[in-house]
């Protein structure tokens, strides 16, 4: 995953790298910092005082593209030869689940040469199944942590004579059940967070880290022999597939707007089989082309609907209701009215612009519910 934890219901636009504006503010939002650059700064001033005695406050730890950050210290403690420090997570303007929760570092020094070994702490997961760029077992402190914590602490060492060789251990407070609001139980991550971030920047409403989540679904259920994948546009359509076929939890991809992300990485990592499940709304943007489905990247374009209910067979009166239609569901409902199978015609436009961006060895449907979670689309 990219910066920033993902909200199981978090706004569709997602969450972590790139940037954001706040379109009712005439200044760009502010950006914060990934629970990776917390773990690193709190690495890093542990094991400076396990060196000096001495804890930096602030400390000042250097980013993985260039410049660095300085973080003020939450908490920190001397224990014998280990030292803890804690660093209060500050996710800037984005709706990260971890801001302001305290991520900590317990650090202690280990013989020259051992390298740097990684534990997790309380609030932290680990990893329990294969297709994660981490080993079943390992907690969950993704590589780009990983490699933050140990450059912050080869510079420390350089600076105050140590070897930068360190038993870590990383801890999130209150991390077990801030974890019930991201899909990490879903991607096999068990007993907690990710440690995570790539950049060690997070930019504010930013789709990276859904994208890269979604990544990490389709990596985890290929990683599984899994060969039926249903990618859904949201809950209801979720819990409606899920039924429909009896999947379990790793064989669903919360794709929320980002059907263009999905759709390119399974050409890359293609599946037997892909059921794309979403609303009337949704899907008919698809129809028409679009794959980014947020309301700030596409529009429904009621005058090609139109057109395609006149293609069923719609009279002239109908079709002009359709172009006057304030929103896609009552733009359906006219088309019921009319004893159009509107819905169907969708998921037939549907399929054949995400046929064409899969590979052909992926077998394709579609499928559009309504609000209750009812069938009322497919194709083919």
């Amino acid at each position: 995953m990219a910066p920033g934890q993902i909200f199981r219901n978090a706004p569709t636009g997602g969450h972590g790298q790139g940037d954001g504006v706040n379109a009712d503010a005439p200044t760009p939002l502010r950006r914060g910092w990934t629970t990776g650059t917390c773990a690193a700064a709190a690495a890093a001033a542990a094991y400076q005082a396990t060196l000096t005695g001495r804890f930096p406050d602030p400390v000042t730890i250097g980013l993985p593209r260039g410049g660095t950050v300085t973080l003020p210290l939450a908490r920190a403690e001397r224990c014998g030869s280990a030292a803890t420090v804690g660093v209060i997570k500050d996710a800037g303007d984005d709706p990260d689940v971890t801001h302001g929760a305290e991520v900590s570092a317990t650090v202690v020094p280990a013989a020259a040469g051992s390298g740097v070994t990684f534990r997790a702490g309380p609030g932290v997961g680990t990893v329990t199944r294969p297709g994660l760029p981490l080993p079943v077992g390992e907690p969950a402190i993704n590589p780009g942590p990983r490699a933050m914590i140990r450059d912050t602490l080869g510079r420390v060492a350089a600076r105050f004579g140590g070897s930068g060789d360190a038993t870590v251990t990383i801890a999130i407070a209150g991390g077990e059940i801030l974890a019930a609001k991201t899909l990490n139980a879903r991607l096999g991550i068990e007993g907690g967070l990710s440690v995570l971030g790539t950049t060690g920047v997070v930019v504010p409403f930013s789709c990276a880290a859904w994208i890269h989540s979604i990544h990490r679904g389709i990596d985890v259920a290929l990683a599984a022999g899994l060969s039926h994948l249903a990618a859904a546009t949201g809950s209801t359509s979720e819990a409606a597939v899920r039924r429909r076929y009896g999947l379990p939890d790793v064989a669903l991809i919360d794709m929320g707007d980002f059907v263009g992300g999905t759709l390119k990485y399974l050409r890359r990592h293609p599946v037997e089989r892909l059921s794309l499940a979403g609303g009337f709304a949704k899907l008919a943007k698809l129809a028409q082309g679009h794959l980014n489905l947020h309301s700030s990247r596409s529009r429904l374009d009621l005058e090609r609907l139109a057109g395609r209910a006149a293609a069923l067979g719609a009279a002239s009166a109908t079709a002009a209701l359709l172009r006057q239609a304030s929103t896609a569901a009552e733009a359906l409902m006219i088309a019921d009215g009319a004893g159009l199978r509107l819905a169907d015609a969708v998921a037939a436009d549907a399929l054949a612009v995400v046929g064409a961006a899969l590979d052909p060895r992926t077998s394709v449907e579609i499928l559009v519910f309504d609000r209750a979670g009812a069938l009322i689309g497919r194709a083919p």
